[in-house]
């Protein structure tokens, strides 16, 4: 089986520049580049995989995850971390441990003292859903400068230096939304939203996925007023019920986040599930069984442990592997879950 060093003594070079053709770190020139690939092609080049896995295992390289979401008080965070444990579980065979840390979903100091404390255990890569503050977005752009490599899940945030994002379509998801409640609706609604906190850029960004495209398209979806839960069932129930005491004309419900099992109390105390199109986002067990006792006519959901796994295996190859993400969005897919189909 040829080698590198093989390879380096017939193209005139370094073993080092042959490595770093072959694993794509750059800075070779293009004629020795070619020069190089050409000559591993012929001799049928294939890399040590033994080799470079003891290589990994000697890099110890240690990833953190952030959640801007409790795993104990939204379900939807269960399965991301559901994600992250799996793949963290596989990539400790190669030497790597995964720290997961959670903040609130409005405390973005909190937030980054969460950034600092892993940057201080001696983290190599960061996973992270952000929130959307300067703050955040300056701590993140600062970790991506001195080397740390950033990806961010589930939300993104934007000109914080991160690779790449992995998770839902989110403006996409607003449109979908607004097309499942022109449908279920015959295109003519009073609907209250219930949204998490505008600190969360794919929860503002549904809501104006939603709106954009009804203002075009369905004209008749009105919109009577707004409400944020924190992604807090109890928060969520609070503001649901305050909303349709205050407009008894409300015959529909987009909710964005988290606390579906809130806004959907409030309704059933109040009489209204048979008289309330409700749709939601996410398939927790919890929506699921509001889906099959009909309180809920539509949730959209968007693979939680593809968001979860996915971030380690772009920091993974990464650091290890020199390889840089070959698309800047990792998008999930948009599925529609009806009662029927669960």
């Amino acid at each position: 089986m040829p080698t590198m060093k093989e390879i380096a003594r017939l193209a005139g070079v370094s073993r080092g520049t042959v490595d770093r053709v072959l694993n794509k770190r750059g800075s070779v020139n293009p004629e020795t580049e070619k020069r190089i690939s050409e000559i591993a092609t012929k001799l049928s080049y294939t890399p040590n995989i033994a080799g470079k896995n003891l290589a990994v295992r000697k890099k110890k390289l240690k990833f953190g995850f952030i959640l801007f979401g409790s795993a104990d008080s939204n379900s939807f965070f269960k399965d991301v971390v559901s994600g992250i444990r799996s793949r963290a579980a596989e990539l400790s065979d190669l030497g790597v441990t995964v720290e997961i840390r959670e903040t609130g979903i409005n405390a973005p100091e909190q937030q980054v003292n969460c950034i600092n404390e892993l940057v201080d255990l001696g983290i190599n890569g960061l996973a992270i859903t952000p929130l959307n503050h300067p703050l955040v977005s300056d701590r993140l752009r600062k970790l991506s400068e001195s080397g740390v490599p950033v990806v961010t899940s589930n939300s993104d945030i934007p000109d914080c230096g991160r690779l790449a994002y992995v998770g839902s379509n989110y403006y996409k998801s607003g449109e979908t939304a607004a097309g499942l409640m022109n449908l279920i609706t015959g295109g003519n609604a009073n609907i209250g939203i219930i949204s998490g906190s505008p600190h969360v850029l794919c929860h503002s960004e549904r809501v104006a996925g939603f709106k954009d495209i009804s203002s075009k398209e369905f004209p008749k979806l009105r919109i009577i007023d707004e409400a944020a839960n924190n992604d807090d069932d109890h928060e969520s129930y609070t503001v649901t019920l305050a909303m349709l005491k205050n407009h008894s004309c409300i015959d529909a419900l987009y909710l964005t986040a988290a606390g579906v099992s809130g806004a959907c109390r409030a309704v059933c105390e109040m009489g209204l599930s048979d008289k309330i199109s409700i749709v939601s986002f996410d398939a927790t067990a919890s929506t699921c069984q509001l889906l099959r006792d009909g309180v809920i006519a539509v949730t959209i959901a968007q693979q939680p442990n593809t968001q979860g796994a996915m971030p380690l295996d772009i920091l993974f190859n990464y650091l290890c592997m020199g390889a840089l993400p070959e698309n800047e969005f990792y998008y999930t897919e948009i599925e529609i879950k009806i009662k029927e189909s669960i």
